[in-house]
Protein backbone atom coordinates (compact mmCIF):
# COMPACT_ATOMS: atom_id res chain seq x y z
CA UNK A 1 0.00 0.00 0.00
CA UNK A 2 3.16 2.08 0.65
CA UNK A 3 4.00 2.26 -2.80
CA UNK A 4 0.49 2.70 -4.34
CA UNK A 5 -0.05 5.92 -2.10
CA UNK A 6 3.43 7.17 -3.09
CA UNK A 7 2.72 6.89 -6.63
CA UNK A 8 -1.00 8.25 -5.75
CA UNK A 9 0.61 11.45 -4.52
CA UNK A 10 2.89 11.81 -7.48
CA UNK A 11 0.27 11.37 -9.90
CA UNK A 12 -1.57 14.32 -7.23
CA UNK A 13 1.65 16.23 -7.79
CA UNK A 14 1.33 16.20 -11.36
CA UNK A 15 -2.17 17.17 -11.66
CA UNK A 16 -1.32 19.89 -9.08
CA UNK A 17 1.80 21.34 -10.70
CA UNK A 18 0.23 21.80 -13.57
CA UNK A 19 -2.10 23.89 -12.12
CA UNK A 20 0.41 25.50 -10.01
CA UNK A 21 1.60 26.89 -13.66
CA UNK A 22 -1.33 28.51 -14.22
CA UNK A 23 -1.86 29.99 -11.13
CA UNK A 24 1.54 31.90 -11.14
CA UNK A 25 1.15 32.85 -14.28
CA UNK A 26 -2.30 34.79 -14.32
CA UNK A 27 -2.78 35.83 -10.97
CA UNK A 28 0.10 38.31 -11.09
CA UNK A 29 -1.87 39.35 -15.14
CA UNK A 30 -5.11 39.21 -12.66
CA UNK A 31 -6.71 36.96 -14.95
CA UNK A 32 -8.81 34.21 -14.22
CA UNK A 33 -7.21 30.68 -13.25
CA UNK A 34 -10.59 28.69 -14.46
CA UNK A 35 -11.03 30.00 -17.81
CA UNK A 36 -9.62 27.10 -20.63
CA UNK A 37 -5.55 26.45 -20.98
CA UNK A 38 -3.79 27.94 -24.03
CA UNK A 39 -0.42 29.34 -25.77
CA UNK A 40 0.25 32.44 -24.44
CA UNK A 41 1.95 33.56 -27.63
CA UNK A 42 -0.86 32.18 -30.52
CA UNK A 43 -3.92 31.84 -27.45
CA UNK A 44 -4.97 29.36 -29.65
CA UNK A 45 -7.26 26.50 -26.75
CA UNK A 46 -4.73 23.19 -26.01
CA UNK A 47 -6.29 20.44 -26.33
CA UNK A 48 -6.66 16.87 -23.81
CA UNK A 49 -3.68 15.35 -25.31
CA UNK A 50 -1.96 18.59 -24.92
CA UNK A 51 -2.99 18.90 -20.88
CA UNK A 52 -1.53 16.03 -19.42
CA UNK A 53 1.34 16.95 -16.95
CA UNK A 54 5.16 16.21 -19.03
CA UNK A 55 4.07 14.14 -21.22
CA UNK A 56 2.50 16.50 -23.18
CA UNK A 57 5.25 18.60 -23.44
CA UNK A 58 7.64 16.02 -24.44
CA UNK A 59 4.69 15.03 -27.02
CA UNK A 60 4.94 18.24 -28.19
CA UNK A 61 8.10 18.10 -28.57
CA UNK A 62 8.65 21.18 -26.59
CA UNK A 63 6.93 23.41 -29.00
CA UNK A 64 2.80 24.66 -29.51
CA UNK A 65 1.02 22.39 -32.22
CA UNK A 66 -0.42 25.50 -33.83
CA UNK A 67 2.57 28.28 -33.92
CA UNK A 68 4.99 26.28 -33.09
CA UNK A 69 6.74 28.54 -30.25
CA UNK A 70 8.74 26.99 -27.83
CA UNK A 71 6.84 26.30 -24.75
CA UNK A 72 9.01 27.49 -21.61
CA UNK A 73 10.85 23.98 -19.74
CA UNK A 74 9.31 25.73 -16.60
CA UNK A 75 6.04 23.68 -17.04
CA UNK A 76 7.60 20.45 -17.57
CA UNK A 77 9.81 21.73 -14.56
CA UNK A 78 7.24 22.52 -11.82
CA UNK A 79 4.96 19.72 -12.97
CA UNK A 80 7.96 16.70 -12.05
CA UNK A 81 9.15 18.96 -9.11
CA UNK A 82 5.52 19.28 -7.43
CA UNK A 83 5.17 15.47 -8.10
CA UNK A 84 8.60 14.29 -6.09
CA UNK A 85 7.85 16.61 -3.20
CA UNK A 86 4.18 15.28 -2.51
CA UNK A 87 5.41 11.71 -2.71
CA UNK A 88 8.16 12.78 -0.61
CA UNK A 89 5.84 14.58 1.86
CA UNK A 90 4.13 11.43 1.94
CA UNK A 91 7.01 8.84 2.62
CA UNK A 92 8.33 11.26 5.49
CA UNK A 93 4.76 11.81 7.44
CA UNK A 94 2.69 9.55 6.45
CA UNK A 95 -1.10 10.94 6.61
CA UNK A 96 -1.23 13.34 9.52
CA UNK A 97 -2.39 16.92 9.96
CA UNK A 98 1.53 17.54 9.15
CA UNK A 99 1.02 16.43 6.01
CA UNK A 100 -1.68 18.90 4.62
CA UNK A 101 0.71 21.46 5.84
CA UNK A 102 3.34 20.25 3.95
CA UNK A 103 1.38 19.70 1.41
CA UNK A 104 -0.01 23.52 1.19
CA UNK A 105 3.35 24.93 2.06
CA UNK A 106 5.16 22.97 -0.64
CA UNK A 107 2.31 24.34 -3.30
CA UNK A 108 3.04 27.76 -2.41
CA UNK A 109 6.00 27.63 -2.79
CA UNK A 110 5.79 26.45 -6.43
CA UNK A 111 3.68 28.98 -7.52
CA UNK A 112 5.49 32.07 -6.38
CA UNK A 113 8.66 30.39 -7.81
CA UNK A 114 6.70 30.25 -11.27
CA UNK A 115 5.50 33.78 -10.48
CA UNK A 116 8.74 35.37 -9.41
CA UNK A 117 10.28 33.82 -12.58
CA UNK A 118 8.25 35.13 -15.06
CA UNK A 119 7.48 38.58 -13.74
CA UNK A 120 9.74 39.44 -10.64
CA UNK A 121 6.46 39.52 -8.53
CA UNK A 122 5.30 37.33 -5.38
CA UNK A 123 1.65 38.05 -5.43
CA UNK A 124 0.31 39.20 -1.85
CA UNK A 125 -3.19 37.01 -2.57
CA UNK A 126 -0.68 34.15 -2.62
CA UNK A 127 1.12 34.55 0.32
CA UNK A 128 -2.08 35.25 2.52
CA UNK A 129 -4.16 32.58 1.17
CA UNK A 130 -1.44 29.56 1.81
CA UNK A 131 -0.22 31.72 4.60
CA UNK A 132 -3.90 31.75 6.16
CA UNK A 133 -4.69 27.84 6.05
CA UNK A 134 -1.15 27.07 7.37
CA UNK A 135 -1.66 29.09 10.21
CA UNK A 136 -4.61 27.81 11.03
CA UNK A 137 -3.60 24.56 11.08
CA UNK A 138 -0.36 24.34 12.92
CA UNK A 139 -1.74 26.51 15.97
CA UNK A 140 -3.82 23.13 16.34
CA UNK A 141 -0.65 22.11 17.55
CA UNK A 142 1.20 22.22 20.63
CA UNK A 143 1.90 25.97 22.83
CA UNK A 144 5.66 25.66 21.82
CA UNK A 145 5.62 25.27 17.76
CA UNK A 146 3.49 27.67 17.69
CA UNK A 147 5.18 30.01 19.79
CA UNK A 148 8.64 29.12 18.23
CA UNK A 149 7.19 28.95 14.83
CA UNK A 150 6.13 33.02 15.73
CA UNK A 151 9.49 33.67 16.90
CA UNK A 152 10.97 32.17 13.44
CA UNK A 153 8.51 34.12 11.44
CA UNK A 154 10.07 37.38 13.38
CA UNK A 155 13.43 36.50 12.90
CA UNK A 156 13.15 35.68 8.95
CA UNK A 157 10.92 39.22 8.38
CA UNK A 158 13.49 40.76 10.69
CA UNK A 159 16.95 40.03 9.14
CA UNK A 160 16.00 40.07 5.77
CA UNK A 161 14.13 43.66 6.38
CA UNK A 162 17.77 45.14 7.51
CA UNK A 163 18.85 42.92 4.62
CA UNK A 164 16.41 45.15 2.21
CA UNK A 165 17.26 48.53 3.80
CA UNK A 166 20.99 47.94 3.98
CA UNK A 167 20.98 46.77 0.06
CA UNK A 168 18.53 49.80 -0.62
CA UNK A 169 16.16 47.90 -2.39
CA UNK A 170 18.01 44.38 -3.00
CA UNK A 171 15.21 42.51 -1.52
CA UNK A 172 11.96 42.70 -2.47
CA UNK A 173 8.68 43.14 -0.10
CA UNK A 174 7.21 39.84 -1.28
CA UNK A 175 10.43 37.96 0.00
CA UNK A 176 9.90 39.28 3.59
CA UNK A 177 6.34 38.55 4.03
CA UNK A 178 7.28 35.13 1.98
CA UNK A 179 9.84 34.55 5.21
CA UNK A 180 7.05 35.57 7.91
CA UNK A 181 5.67 32.36 6.53
CA UNK A 182 8.69 30.14 6.09
CA UNK A 183 9.28 31.51 9.69
CA UNK A 184 6.60 30.01 11.24
CA UNK A 185 6.30 26.67 9.14
CA UNK A 186 10.17 25.71 10.16
CA UNK A 187 10.68 27.94 13.65
CA UNK A 188 13.57 29.14 14.99
CA UNK A 189 16.69 27.19 14.33
CA UNK A 190 15.77 25.95 10.63
CA UNK A 191 14.90 29.88 9.54
CA UNK A 192 18.17 31.00 10.56
CA UNK A 193 19.41 27.72 8.36
CA UNK A 194 16.67 28.60 5.42
CA UNK A 195 18.25 31.71 5.33
CA UNK A 196 21.90 31.08 5.05
CA UNK A 197 21.06 28.30 2.11
CA UNK A 198 18.80 30.99 0.16
CA UNK A 199 21.50 33.41 0.17
CA UNK A 200 24.25 30.51 -0.64
CA UNK A 201 21.27 29.78 -3.38
CA UNK A 202 21.09 32.83 -4.38
CA UNK A 203 24.69 33.78 -5.55
CA UNK A 204 25.17 30.24 -7.08
CA UNK A 205 21.98 31.25 -9.27
CA UNK A 206 23.01 34.70 -9.68
CA UNK A 207 26.79 33.89 -10.89
CA UNK A 208 25.81 31.26 -13.81
CA UNK A 209 22.70 33.18 -14.65
CA UNK A 210 24.69 36.35 -15.19
CA UNK A 211 27.67 34.44 -16.21
CA UNK A 212 25.68 32.52 -19.01
CA UNK A 213 23.80 35.19 -20.28
CA UNK A 214 26.42 37.92 -20.63
CA UNK A 215 24.28 40.01 -18.19
CA UNK A 216 25.50 42.96 -16.00
CA UNK A 217 26.00 42.98 -12.10
CA UNK A 218 22.95 45.03 -11.23
CA UNK A 219 20.72 43.05 -13.67
CA UNK A 220 18.06 41.86 -10.97
CA UNK A 221 17.33 38.18 -10.61
CA UNK A 222 14.27 36.98 -8.98
CA UNK A 223 15.07 34.96 -5.62
CA UNK A 224 12.15 33.83 -4.99
CA UNK A 225 13.10 30.24 -6.69
CA UNK A 226 16.36 30.27 -4.34
CA UNK A 227 14.37 30.96 -1.41
CA UNK A 228 11.65 28.27 -2.21
CA UNK A 229 14.70 25.50 -2.87
CA UNK A 230 16.15 26.27 0.58
CA UNK A 231 13.09 26.10 2.11
CA UNK A 232 12.29 22.60 0.93
CA UNK A 233 16.09 21.57 1.74
CA UNK A 234 15.47 22.64 5.22
CA UNK A 235 12.19 21.45 5.61
CA UNK A 236 13.20 18.11 5.06
CA UNK A 237 16.31 17.81 6.19
CA UNK A 238 16.85 20.95 8.22
CA UNK A 239 17.00 19.53 11.72
CA UNK A 240 19.55 17.09 11.19
CA UNK A 241 21.79 19.79 9.31
CA UNK A 242 21.22 21.67 12.33
CA UNK A 243 22.01 18.87 15.01
CA UNK A 244 25.20 17.99 13.49
CA UNK A 245 26.13 21.63 13.29
CA UNK A 246 25.99 21.85 16.73
CA UNK A 247 27.58 18.95 17.62
CA UNK A 248 30.34 20.56 15.90
CA UNK A 249 30.79 22.54 18.93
Amino acid sequence: MEIFYTLLFFIYGLVFGSFFNVVGLRIPKKESIFTRSHCSTCASGLKARELVPVFSYIWCRGKCRNCHTKIHPLYPIVELSTAILFSISYRILGFEVELLIALLFFSMLMIISVSDISYMLIPNKILWFFGSLIFILRINFSLFTTIDGLIGACIGFTILFCVAILSKGGIGGGDLKLFLIIGFVLGTPQTLLALFLSSLIGLVVSFIVLRFKGLGRKTPIPFGPSIALATMITYFWGADIVERYMNLF
